[in-house]
């Protein structure tokens, strides 16, 4: 572990205690050296914009960045050694698996400090986040601080997309999405994390190949820490370009935040169950009305009413979320918020074998044998590169 440029506790390590804001006779707080760390894979295109939006940070402490790679097709292996052959601040890992939260407990295991800032390999995040992120994180004592996913489309459906998840009618209420005042929150996206309290809990649990974020704050707060969201960390989210995409993340979303429920029931709040409740309208909706119009009996014709009031719902609430938006994304909003709300639902419904989730057994943290443990291939489980929180 290297020097801290922060206040030393007596043993030498960061003293990561909340701090007061300096007056403005006091010296600034001098921040302490920072772990930026994220796991890639088939990220040719963004890989190196995104790290040296890092490198080019304000941040006035020492910095690093640890990049785990996944087996890849394209460069993304070759761009990071030239990235690291430049600047010696970047260290390149292997992470034989692939799978996200593999990839980020390497990282972090093999990262230096003791305040750890997690980015992904498409991200654009502005020049002062990590600055103001580790101040957020002095001044509350959180265990971990993040902001905004942002998300910013090119073409018109992207940009139907990207308005789908920043309201409530598309993607629920959560703070990370829709915004709100700072302060505690179930989870954030990304995350500035203490090291002590990720160790703590036991870094990510690499049986939730998705949903590992959420369910790593859920038992960060079950520790009795605080996660703290703080809107002025906005990071740029590029969102899916077409409706099959679109569909099978939200699908799988689904499939491991229902592996999230099972583990623990206690957050099946209303936001996670009403989608696959609408689904089972719908489709039991639409079964009724087909039966009653041709076999009979004719009053099941009103079960028709249930999709009939969920298509009228969705075009309305359309109308207002869609205002300001160029007319062709506004009139592709609808289809999204309905591939989103039924995708989510139906991998909900669905879930994972429980082969592919494994037993509720905390990954050991940092545990070596991570780095060897076999890809998984049960069916929607699949190796992803990039995976929006739910």
């Amino acid at each position: 572990m290297s020097p801290s440029t922060s206040p030393s506790a007596p043993d030498g390590t960061h003293d990561l205690s909340p701090v007061s804001p300096p007056s403005d006779a006091s010296p600034p707080v001098a921040l302490p050296a920072v772990s930026v760390f994220l796991t890639v894979r088939e990220e040719e295109r963004h890989l190196t914009a995104a790290v040296e939006q890092v490198l080019d940070q304000d941040y006035p402490g020492e910095l690093e960045v640890v990049v785990a790679v996944g087996p890849s097709h394209d460069r993304t292996r070759a761009i990071a050694d030239e990235i690291a052959a430049r600047d010696p601040r970047v260290r390149v890992l292997d992470n034989p698996t692939g799978l996200t939260p593999c990839g980020l407990n390497i990282a972090v295991a093999a990262a230096a400090h003791d305040v750890l800032v997690r980015v992904d390999g498409h991200s654009e995040i502005d020049r002062d986040y990590v600055r103001v992120a580790v101040e957020a994180l002095l001044e509350t004592g959180a265990a971990n601080v993040g902001g905004l996913m942002v998300p910013v489309g090119t073409t018109p459906f992207e940009e139907a997309v990207a308005r789908a998840m920043s309201s409530r009618l598309g993607i629920g209420a959560a703070s990370f999405h829709t915004g709100g005042e700072a302060g505690p929150a179930p989870t954030v996206y990304l995350g500035v994390f203490r090291r002590d309290a990720l160790e703590r809990v036991g870094g990510y649990d690499e049986h939730f190949v998705r949903a590992q974020d959420w369910e790593l704050n859920h038992r960060l707060r079950e520790n009795g820490e605080v996660v703290w969201f703080d809107p002025r960390l906005a990071v740029t989210y590029r969102p899916r370009g077409d409706v099959r995409s679109l569909a099978r993340q939200f699908f799988r979303s689904g499939q491991w935040r229902r592996q999230v429920v099972r583990h623990h029931p206690e957050t099946a709040g209303l936001r996670y169950l009403t989608p696959p409740a609408a689904v089972v309208g719908i489709v039991g909706g639409a079964v009724l009305g087909v039966v009653g119009a041709t076999v009979g009996p004719t009053w099941l014709v009103a079960g028709a009413a249930v999709p009939a009031a969920y298509v009228v719902g969705v075009l309305a609430g359309s109308v207002v979320v869609g205002r300001g938006m160029r007319p062709a994304a506004r009139l592709r909003l609808p289809a999204a918020i309905a591939t989103m709300h039924v995708a989510w639902g139906s991998g909900f419904l669905r879930g994972v074998g429980r082969e592919a989730g494994g037993s509720r057994a905390s990954v050991l943290y940092p545990d070596p044998a991570n780095a060897s443990r076999p890809a998984r291939s049960a069916a929607g489980e699949g190796i992803n590169r990039h995976s929006a929180e739910d």
